[in-house]
Formats: C-alpha cells, structure tokens, sequence
C-alpha cells in the first residue's frame, strides 16, 4: 500500500515539475472534454436541421453576405442574440441554431463595439440603409461606424456567383442547378449596396 502511494506520489511530482509533460498533458485532458462535449451536438436534430421556412440565400442575398465579409462588417457587429433579458429585450428573439444551418461561416461573435444584427432584417427601410451605408452619421450622429460610398459605385461579381452557390451545395445548402445556372443574370447590373443590403434585410426574419 505504501509503495503505491510512494510511486503515485512520484508521477504527480513528475508531472507537476515537468513544464513540457504539464502542458502535453491538460492539452489531452482539454481535448478530450471538448469532443465529449461538441460531438454530440453534431447528431441533434433541432443543431442540425434548419427551421422551418429557412430558405437559403438568393444570389443577390449571398453577394451581400461575400461583401458583408469582404469589408470586415463582422470585426464590430456579431450575429447571435443569447437568451439573456437585456438582449432579447434589445434585439429581439435569441436565435436558435437551425437558422445558421446555410451559413459557411456563421457570424456569431461577441465583438459588439457595434449593434447585434441577427433580427436587423425589416427593422429599416431600404432608403434607410443607403443613407446608412454612404454616410452613418446621417442617421445615427453618434455612430462611428466607418462610411462606405463606393458600395453605391461598384456593381456585384455577377461571374463567380454560380461557382459560390455550387460549392455550398457541396456541403449542404439545397440550390438547384436552375437556382445555380441563373444566379449570375438575377445580379448583373445590381450594385453592392443594393446586395448588402438584400443580405442585410433577411437576417434574422425566417423564425416565427
């Protein structure tokens, strides 16, 4: 008994005195509770299967959401409503995970130094967030949000969006080869702020 106790004395002693062996070590422990934890959420339905009435993104939607992250929008606004009073209060219903089902990448986040905008959609006219867009200030005179007046000026990439759209079918998103083949007419001539803001007017409308 006391020999046992003398060797697992030995291995914490060890363990505790040797950096390199500490650090390998509660990296495996780390790991190991982490796939306890998450990989069993890949197999949940109500993770996995998108809400009812989700639609994936319309060509010009998923232009705006390219440039939604081209500019960077989300280094200050996050994507997730957590179901805490003073969100929900602010911002509306938290959000659910089968309204990200067709997102690649989701925006979550908690970077805030700008509002969250998962139930910004048809909270702002179209007109409201063109003036937005080209200069914040005009609308909210406290904002220091950056403005953007080239979105006005550039049009969308109508050439690459049906290869986008294929390849998010490759991992789940349901576009059919009709949506696919006639995604880049549907944008031609469309500018980038009128896909951003497309993008911008469906987040967060699809739960009832």
């Amino acid at each position: 008994m006391a020999s046992h106790q003398n060797n697992s004395g030995n291995l914490h002693e060890k363990i505790e005195t040797n950096s390199f062996l500490l650090i390998v070590l509660t990296f495996i422990t780390i790991s190991f509770g982490g796939l306890v934890e998450i990989v069993p959420l890949f197999f949940q339905k109500s993770l996995t299967e998108p809400i009812r009435g989700l639609e994936p993104y319309t060509a010009l939607q998923l232009a705006g959401r390219d440039i939604y992250l081209r500019e960077g929008c989300y280094n200050c606004h996050s994507q997730m409503i957590r179901p805490f009073h003073a969100e929900t209060l602010r911002y509306g219903h938290y959000s659910v995970a089968g309204e990200y089902v067709y997102d690649h990448p989701f925006q979550w986040g908690s970077k805030r130094t700008g509002p969250d905008l998962h139930r910004v959609g048809g909270k702002y006219s179209d007109d409201w967030h063109r003036v937005h867009l080209h200069n914040p200030r005009d609308v909210v005179p406290e904002s220091i949000m950056p403005a953007y007046p080239w979105l006005e000026e550039n049009l969308v990439n109508d050439k690459t969006i049906g290869d986008h759209m294929a390849a998010l079918r490759k991992v789940g998103v349901p576009y059919t080869d009709a949506q696919i083949k006639a995604a880049g007419d549907e944008i031609k001539g469309k500018t980038e702020q009128d896909a951003l803001i497309s993008y911008l007017q469906v987040l967060g409308t699809h739960l009832k």
